[in-house]
C-alpha cells in the first residue's frame, strides 16, 4: 500500500478518489504543526496539501518515502522544490483548476475600484448617503494591460474584451498568432505600461518577476492609473506602489495578495484610501475548491498507481495519451543512456542526443530524460526521472538536444554521443522495429541489430579468420552461455566488432581472457537489464 498524507484541507470529491484507488492508504490529517508534519510524513510515499502546509527541506530531507508532492492550487512557492528534485520526488500542481475563478476576481477588483464599490457600500453601512463623493471611471473604451498571457491572463483578457475594453498584453512567450486569436495587442511591457488605463498581472512570481511593478514601472505609467494584483504577493513592489499612491500617480490599486499573508494589522496599503484588497481570495469559489481537489487527487493517485506524470513543475509531464506513444522510446533512450554510462571510465563533458524520422515530431523531452537517466545509473544509485537533469547539470555535462525530419535507415532513430569520456567521442545509435522493439543499430562506425538486454560483451577486434571461434569456446569454456551475437565490420579498417548477449554475468577473469585473444583490441561489458 502507498500511503498518501492530505495535510491540508481537501474537497470530500478529491478524498473519495484518492480513497477508491486500490493500493492506496489516505491519512486525512490538515492543520499539522511543522514538528507534527515531520513526524507523519516519514513513510509516506505521497503528500497532499494547499497552501495551509510548508513542504521545507527539513521536511523533504524526514520523508524518506516519498515519492510525489501534489498541491491543489497553481502556487508551489510553499514547496522546496530544488531539494524535492534533488531526492527525487515530483512536483505537481494544479494550474487550470481555478483558471476561472482567479480571472474573474481579478476583474471583479478591476469593476469595483473603478467604480468604488467596496467604499461607496462602507459609506452606506455608516449611515452616509455620499453620491457625488464616489463618482468612477467608466471602463468602455479605456485600455487595460494584461501582463502575462498564460491559462489566467487569457482569461482576463478576453473578460477585459467583454467589458467593450482595448486589451493590450505584454508576454515574451505568446505568439502574435495567439494574441490574434485572443484580439489583443501584444506589445513590450514597457509599451504596455505608457497605454494602460488600467494594469493586471497574471505570470508566476519568480526571481525575474519579483519587484515586476516597482518605482520604474510607475513612473512609466499614465497618471491615475489601476493596478490589480491577483497573481502572487511581491510581483508588485509594495513599497513603490505605496508611493506611487501618496503621489497621485497610481489612482487606485486591487490586491488580493501580499508579500506576507496574513499582511500586519498595520498594513500601510491596507488602510490606503484608494486601496480595496481581499483575503486571498482568487481561487475560492466552491466550483475551484472541488475542480483543484479532483485534480490533485487524480495526479498523485496516478503517478503512484501507473507512473504518469502530468502537471509537474520539476519534471517533464506526461499525458496518458503522450505516454503510449512514447513509452518504447523512453526504454529504448534508457537502454543507450545505459550503454553509455557503463562504457565510460572518464569525465563526460557533453551529451548530445539527435532524435530523426517519426520520433521528432513527439514531445522527446522526457525521452531525453531517460537517456540521462541511463547514463548517471552508473554513477549513482539515486537517479531518477526527476533528478536526472539536476544531477547532469551539477556534474557540469552539458546535454544538447536536437531533431531532424529526416529519418536514416529506419523510421525512427535516437542517436547518443557523449564527449570526453576516454578523451573522445563515443556514438551510439537506437532504432525501435515494429514500432516497439528496440534495439542497437549503430556503435561508432560499425553498424547491426542488436536487443539490448542483460549482460553484454562488446568487442573490437582487427578482422581476422577464428577469432569468433575462440570467442564462442572461450565463454563456453568459463560456462558462460551465448544467448545472441551481432557481427559488424568496418571493411575500410580492416576492424570488426561483436555484441554478444550472455548469461550469466561473465566475471572479470573471463573479461581479461577474452581481452587476451590474439587480434583483440578492446572487450567491455555492460548490463543492460531486462
Amino acid at each position: 500500500m502507498s500511503k498518501v498524507l492530505v495535510s491540508d484541507s481537501l474537497a470530500d470529491a478529491g478524498l473519495e478518489i484518492l480513497e477508491a484507488a486500490g493500493g492506496i492508504e489516505v491519512v486525512n490529517k490538515p492543520g499539522l504543526s511543522p514538528e507534527e508534519l515531520i513526524e507523519e510524513i516519514r513513510d509516506v510515499e505521497g503528500l497532499v496539501i494547499r497552501s495551509g502546509t510548508t513542504v521545507t527541506a527539513e521536511v523533504i530531507a524526514a520523508a524518506e518515502k516519498l515519492r510525489v508532492v501534489g498541491r491543489a492550487g497553481i502556487g508551489v512557492d510553499n514547496v522546496d522544490v530544488p531539494a524535492a528534485t534533488s531526492r527525487g520526488i515530483v512536483v505537481v500542481n494544479t494550474p487550470e483548476g481555478n483558471n476561472v475563478t482567479t480571472a474573474e476576481h481579478a476583474i471583479a477588483l478591476l469593476v469595483s475600484l473603478a467604480r468604488h464599490i467596496p467604499h461607496a457600500t462602507a459609506s452606506m453601512k455608516a449611515g452616509k448617503w455620499e453620491k457625488k463623493k464616489f463618482q468612477g471611471m467608466e471602463l468602455f473604451n479605456r485600455t487595460l494591460g494584461v501582463i502575462g498571457l498564460g491559462n489566467i491572463g487569457r482569461i482576463a483578457a478576453l473578460r477585459g474584451r467583454g467589458l467593450g475594453m482595448r486589451v493590450l498584453a505584454a508576454d515574451p512567450y505568446t505568439s502574435a498568432d495567439t494574441a490574434q486569436r485572443l484580439d489583443v495587442e501584444l506589445v513590450s511591457l514597457d509599451e504596455l505600461l505608457e497605454r494602460a488605463d488600467a494594469v493586471t498581472v497574471h505570470v508566476p512570481r519568480t526571481k525575474e518577476t519579483t519587484g515586476l511593478l516597482g518605482s520604474e514601472a510607475f513612473a512609466k505609467m499614465r497618471d491615475g492609473v489601476l493596478v490589480v494584483n491577483a497573481a502572487r504577493g511581491g510581483i508588485v513592489d509594495e513599497e513603490a506602489l505605496l508611493r506611487a499612491l501618496d503621489a497621485g500617480k497610481v489612482g487606485g490599486a486591487a490586491l488580493d495578495v501580499f508579500v506576507e499573508e496574513p499582511p500586519p494589522a498595520d498594513h500601510p496599503l491596507v488602510a490606503h484610501p484608494r486601496v480595496i484588497c481581499t483575503p486571498h481570495l482568487g481561487a475560492s469559489t466552491e466550483q475551484a475548491q472541488i475542480n483543484v481537489s479532483i485534480a490533485v487527487a487524480e495526479q498523485v493517485r496516478d503517478y503512484l498507481v501507473d507512473g504518469i506524470v502530468r502537471n509537474a513543475v520539476n519534471v517533464p509531464s506526461v499525458s496518458p495519451e503522450l505516454l503510449e506513444q512514447i513509452r518504447p522510446y523512453l526504454t529504448l533512450g534508457e537502454k543507450l543512456g545505459r550503454f553509455q554510462g557503463q562504457l565510460c571510465t572518464g569525465a563526460v563533458e557533453e551529451i548530445e542526443i539527435e532524435y530523426a524520422g517519426d520520433v521528432s515530431s513527439l514531445r522527446v523531452a522526457p525521452i531525453t530524460v531517460a537517456v540521462l537517466k541511463g547514463f548517471l545509473e552508473s554513477i549513482t544509485d539515486s537517479v531518477n526521472m526527476v533528478n536526472a537533469s539536476v544531477i547532469a547539470q551539477e556534474r557540469g555535462i552539458k546535454v544538447i538536444e536536437s531533431k531532424s525530419s529526416q529519418p536514416y535507415d529506419f523510421a525512427s532513430t535516437i542517436t547518443t554521443k557523449v564527449r570526453g569520456c576516454d578523451g573522445g567521442t563515443r556514438l551510439i545509435a537506437g532504432a525501435l522495429f515494429h514500432g516497439e522493439q528496440p534495439r542497437i543499430v549503430r556503435v561508432d562506425d560499425f553498424m547491426l541489430e542488436a536487443i539490448p538486454e542483460g549482460p553484454t560483451i562488446l568487442l573490437r577486434n582487427h578482422d581476422r579468420p577464428g577469432v569468433v571461434g575462440v570467442v564462442g569456446r572461450l565463454l563456453g569454456e568459463s560456462g558462460i552461455n551465448i544467448s545472441r551475437m551481432q557481427l559488424a565490420l568496418v571493411r575500410e579498417r580492416g576492424e570488426a566488432a561483436m555484441l554478444v548477449n550472455v548469461e550469466p554475468l561473465p566475471d572479470e577473469k573471463t573479461m581479461d581472457a577474452l581481452r587476451g585473444v590474439d587480434n583483440m583490441i578492446d572487450a567491455k561489458l555492460v548490463d543492460l537489464g531486462s
